[in-house]
């Protein structure tokens, strides 16, 4: 089978390393890719948001599969102009992708479904938004409407913190993406991520994690797009499981197939859990990075099956093999991300790595340049092991982030730390 994966970074790695694992696979394909991906696949040049050009580069390619990796594409439609021209395709329609690049659609449809998330407002100018702030009081969580790679989402802990980061907002921080705003209650609890495969029918769960998204030690500092993951997730108990899928799931499913959007692809559930009750803190229409890099490495080969199950109709019939381990990944970052960043320094010690099913890095903003590898992004490199135990699996990621050598790269040295009980 001939394999298109839309996508350049730490996620896309990841998938790319677990569908060559199927022998199912011929040939591979990754646009663009990054230095890490080029190392397994071929890496194409392609505008991945413009349908027209991914159809064509498909047929010219003779490909039979596409998985869509990022948002982007998805939210412009890029799925439905496969489908159209009779490719088969992982990831949702347009129409089904405004669950997460419209967060007060979603909060719409969570409505409709009767579906447990934070009570909220939804505002198109400063003025109202600032005036239910200061009636609502702190903290209170202020958020861009549309796509915002992961950062367009503010906890603000006083009031004053929430009016500026409408300020930001509305003045043009994140793009088009906080030309609306959704104000929510700040939930309480445990937060994780739940993932779930849908064929437009049948939902079928395929792993847990919990994701870091501050970029400092004890959850400090600014939101990133994620500092590190594991899987799987303590606090997702087969009861909260269960009440995640009947009370928020599937009638979330339900409802977009109401409205003639039926959802086919993965669909990830960010969950806030308190006292046994899961609240939905988002909907994202991929699979999340970096909580990716650990269920790949725990899926392995599967995956491939998984997702083309997914696009062909037939997970009714489909069951996941997992088995009982645990995985981490540790994100390497430029110094200076979320803010400003330097491109283009070296990192050297990757060819030392091992490259297992129990221990692979993923590479996320990297280039080749002159026989080097080179940091291209924010998030760079995606340190990832597998172990029989959560301590286990932390121990390796850690041994790979500190065998890297990277002067102008951080990471999170505490990755894991409220499964394994640490403050």
């Amino acid at each position: 089978m001939n394999i298109l994966i839309l996508g350049g970074g730490g996620r896309e790695h990841a998938l790319a390393w677990a569908v060559m694992q199927n022998p199912k696979c011929g040939k591979l394909i990754v646009a663009p890719g990054n230095a890490g991906i080029a190392q397994i696949a071929h890496c194409a040049a392609l505008d991945i948001e413009n349908g027209a050009a991914v159809v064509t580069f498909a047929e010219e390619n003779t490909i039979d599969f596409v998985i869509i990796g990022p948002e982007a594409p998805l939210a412009a439609g890029v799925a439905d102009r496969l489908r159209d021209a009779g490719i088969l395709v992982f990831g949702p329609s347009r129409a089904a992708a405004r669950l997460e690049a419209s967060k007060s659609f979603t909060k719409e449809i969570c409505d409709a479904a009767g579906a447990p998330t934070a009570a909220y407002g939804h505002f198109t100018d400063a003025e109202a938004a600032k005036a239910y702030v200061t009636a609502q009081g702190a903290p209170i969580v202020v958020k861009a409407d549309g796509l915002a790679a992961g950062k367009g989402v503010i906890v603000a802990e006083t009031v004053e913190q929430a009016l500026d980061a409408i300020d930001d907002m509305f003045g043009g921080e994140f793009g088009t993406a906080g030309a609306e705003v959704v104000i929510e209650e700040f939930m309480e609890g445990e937060e994780a991520s739940f993932f779930v495969l849908c064929d437009g029918e049948t939902v079928l769960p395929i792993g847990t994690a919990q994701d870091h998204k501050r970029v400092g030690e004890g959850d400090t500092g600014p939101n990133t797009g994620g500092m590190g993951a594991y899987s799987p997730a303590p606090v997702m108990s087969d009861a909260v499981t269960q009440k995640a899928l009947d009370e928020i799931v599937k009638p979330t499913m339900a409802e977009m197939v109401k409205r003639g959007a039926p959802y086919q692809g993965v669909l990830y559930v960010g969950l806030m859990i308190k006292d046994g009750q899961p609240r939905l803190v988002e909907y994202n229409v991929r699979f999340g990075d970096p909580e990716c890099q650990a269920l790949m490495l725990r899926l392995g080969a599967q995956a491939m099956d998984l997702m083309h199950a997914a696009a062909e109709g037939r997970l009714a019939e489909t069951r996941v093999n997992w088995a009982d381990d645990h995985a981490m990944t540790v994100v390497l970052a430029a110094k200076g991300y979320p803010g400003a960043y330097d491109k283009g320094t070296e990192i050297r010690g990757l060819d030392t790595l091992s490259e297992t099913s129990f221990e692979m890095c993923f590479h996320a903003g990297t280039m080749a340049r002159d026989g080097k590898i080179l940091a291209n992004g924010g998030r760079v490199l995606d340190a990832t092991a597998r172990g029989a135990t959560l301590a286990e699996a932390r121990a390796r990621a850690y041994a790979m982030a500190e065998a890297i050598d990277w002067p102008e790269g951080f990471y999170r040295r505490d990755i894991g730390w409220r499964a394994l009980g640490e403050s």
